[in-house]
């Protein structure tokens, strides 16, 4: 769980500072911001930084309290208690990184109340147990607001229990050294690749769910540093995983040619 390697981070604000002081002052923090504009890698690279454990969930709809606090198992002939994941980093002190928590069951945000405000203690009902957090526990959570909708949405309520930091797409300049740093790859492809996201991001006539990540960026640049033929690598990397409609994704091959 503790990271070796320290992960490369773009700073583009005082997120840095911001999630500091949460941590210094036992506070929860809620990243708000589209798919792939670096909260997991962020939360990463704080975790090194102030030198602590992280453990990572990836939420879903079938994400229940009973998976992030644990369960009793069979063990041979023996049942016995098996910590999950939020237990494990409230009793030992490490940050928990939720992500897309607002894809989890409504349980899970009823279990995290408690570690959310002065209490800091999970209540395991199956034990039953109150245990008071670590002094390092740090809660981290991340939805996506743009694309949740209905009963995904994130209640007042919970969000008002977080300190809140929004990401989103960063400057062309700032992303072009992102994906170079990545990859590897030469400015003048970066420059080529960044300007064409930008672009796309900007079409709002195609009417797409999710638009073109810095994620996806960094695969296109990856697949041309490898050898892939460019056009290829912007069509598989970037252009296929935005849609599945043929007219739309007939556009954006047009586009990605005329530009790449």
């Amino acid at each position: 769980m503790q990271i070796q390697k320290k992960p490369y981070y773009k700073t583009v604000g005082k997120e840095l500072e911001v999630f500091t002081h949460c941590f210094n002052n036992q506070l929860a923090v809620l990243l708000k911001g589209p798919t792939g504009t670096g909260k997991t890698r962020f939360v990463e690279y704080m975790a090194h930084q102030l030198n602590v454990p992280l453990i990572t969930v990836a939420c879903h709809e079938e994400t229940s309290a009973t998976d992030l606090t644990g369960r009793f198992i069979l063990k041979g002939a023996e049942t016995r208690w098996q910590d999950g994941p939020l237990t494990t980093a409230v009793r030992n002190g490490f940050i928990i990184y939720l992500d897309e928590i607002a894809e989890a069951r409504p349980d899970v945000i009823v279990a995290i109340h408690s570690l959310t405000d002065h209490r800091r203690y999970l209540f395991v009902d199956k034990l039953p147990e109150e245990i008071q957090a670590a002094e390092k526990f740090m809660l981290v959570a991340s939805y996506n607001p743009g694309y949740q909708r209905g009963f995904k949405e994130l209640k007042p309520s919970t969000r008002q229990r977080f300190v809140s930091l929004a990401f989103n797409y960063p400057d062309e300049i700032t992303e072009r050294e992102i994906i170079e740093n990545e990859t590897g790859i030469d400015p003048a492809s970066s420059k080529r690749l960044v300007k064409l996201a930008n672009k796309i991001r900007n079409l709002n006539e195609l009417g797409l769910l999710e638009t073109v990540s810095t994620r996806l960026i960094v695969d296109a640049a990856k697949l041309i540093k490898s050898g892939l033929p460019k056009r290829l690598a912007v069509e598989v990397g970037m252009v296929q995983p935005l849609t599945d409609d043929d007219e739309t994704l007939e556009a954006l091959k047009d586009l990605s040619n005329m530009m790449i």
